[in-house]
């Protein structure tokens, strides 16, 4: 199993914030289905302010590049992304082509055994 952060800005107001989280609150079944198919077992996405992380737990075989493929997987899942991306925006240091921008990690509080 591998994990992966990531980070993206949602566009700093309080309607579209909520809209946004009231379609996470109901997240259409399609979508569920194409993440899984990607290789991600479980997604998780925390928000500050404007500013949301997102976990990902994913197999061995998951490459976090094809994220936004989810929604090539089918016509409800593009119809999701569609929607979802007139509320974002990318975070400053993004990488030209990133979405969602891949957060390196700082610190690991599990010692390794030896």
């Amino acid at each position: 199993m591998k994990t992966y952060a990531m980070a993206l800005d949602l566009i700093d107001d309080e309607n579209i914030i909520s809209e946004y989280e009231e379609y996470h609150n109901n997240v259409w079944p399609e979508v569920l289905e194409s993440i899984k198919k990607l290789g991600i077992d479980r997604m998780r996405i925390f928000r500050i302010s404007n500013r949301m992380f997102m976990l990902i737990e994913a197999d061995d075989s998951y490459d976090p590049n094809d994220l936004m493929e989810y929604s090539n997987t089918n016509k409800k899942a593009d119809e999701w992304n569609d929607i979802m991306i007139k509320f974002q925006q990318k975070v400053p240091g993004a990488l030209p082509g990133e979405w969602w921008a891949s957060m390196k990690q700082v610190f690991d509080s599990q010692i390794p055994s030896t």
